[in-house]
């Protein structure tokens, strides 16, 4: 008999979370703010410190997908063992301590784990929908900070190939401000965003969505702060044995959105893309071997 395993309880808010009643929103979101709580605390103690009844949380229990709300708590418990609550500090602290055991094998199979989570974690139907806002856009702008500024700039290296649409705000010269004043409900801002949150990602989410933008997240927890404000998010999973957090999902997200694209765009990209392989030629882009 097939057995399946249980939900990830933030991707299974954060699926469902569109659905859920105001109430069971707020349980939802003391859930997912407060998993050791409910990882070690009674349903009782646990209904008192949020002000939702009991019966809420049961009710969302079954809503995301859990049997009970004891199969909720299980699984609180098996998530906090698995991250064993890790700080930078701690982990850091572990690859030293674990110095002689090869790193090699434990990172490929912790980014091998969160890319075939995408599998699970991202549905179809949502992505087709956000890849045709995209391919619809007037303009499509790319915001991330710390670690994730980086992957902004790939983002829009992939994408300028066969789309001038694209611009990264906040880099080159140019200030966040200047670009978020010049969007409107015409266009799309994309934002990536990894725990630690950036504050400036979470404040350019609610300029964007204020101007009436389509706001898009791609962040690794439904506890990101700017979620509030996103038209559309993905969730990547991104579990390391380094003190920092693997953006392999993410990546591999961009890329699937970014060939979406390329086969939506037809023989229009063709073009594109020859024109400029030439220029970045003329230009000596590229080193000649």
């Amino acid at each position: 008999m097939e057995t399946h395993s249980p939900p990830q309880i933030r991707t299974a808010i954060s699926t469902s979370y569109a659905e859920l009643s105001d109430t069971l929103r707020i349980a939802a979101d003391y859930i997912a703010e407060n998993q050791v709580e409910i990882a070690t605390r009674s349903l009782r103690s646990v209904a008192s410190a949020s002000g939702v009844s009991p019966a809420s949380y049961t009710r969302l229990a079954r809503a995301l997908g859990f049997s009970d709300y004891e199969a909720l708590r299980e699984q609180a418990r098996s998530e906090l063992n698995k991250r064993e609550q890790d700080s930078f500090q701690d982990k850091a602290r572990r690859l030293r301590t674990d110095a002689d055991q090869p790193l090699l094998p434990r990172q490929v199979a912790a980014c091998i784990a969160n890319i075939s989570g995408l599998l699970e974690d991202v549905g179809q139907e949502l992505l087709d929908t956000v890849v045709d806002r995209l391919d619809s856009s007037r303009k499509i702008v790319l915001i991330g900070a710390l670690a994730s500024a980086g992957f902004t700039d790939y983002f829009a290296y992939l994408a300028k190939w066969f789309d001038d649409r694209w611009l990264v705000a906040g880099r080159n010269g140019t200030t966040l401000g200047s670009t978020l004043a010049g969007v409107g409900p015409e266009d799309t801002v994309l934002i990536i965003s990894k725990h630690p949150y950036a504050h400036r990602s979470v404040r350019a989410a609610a300029v964007a969505a204020g101007n009436g933008a389509t706001v898009v997240v791609l962040t690794d927890s439904h506890t990101f702060p700017g979620l509030q404000y996103a038209d559309f998010h993905f969730i990547q999973r991104t579990e390391s044995p380094h003190f920092f957090s693997s953006y392999a999902a993410t990546l591999v997200l961009i890329e699937t959105i970014t060939g979406m694209l390329v086969a939506r765009a037809g023989s229009g990209a063709d073009a594109r893309i020859q024109e400029v392989d030439k220029h970045n030629r003329l230009l000596d882009e590229f080193e000649n071997v």
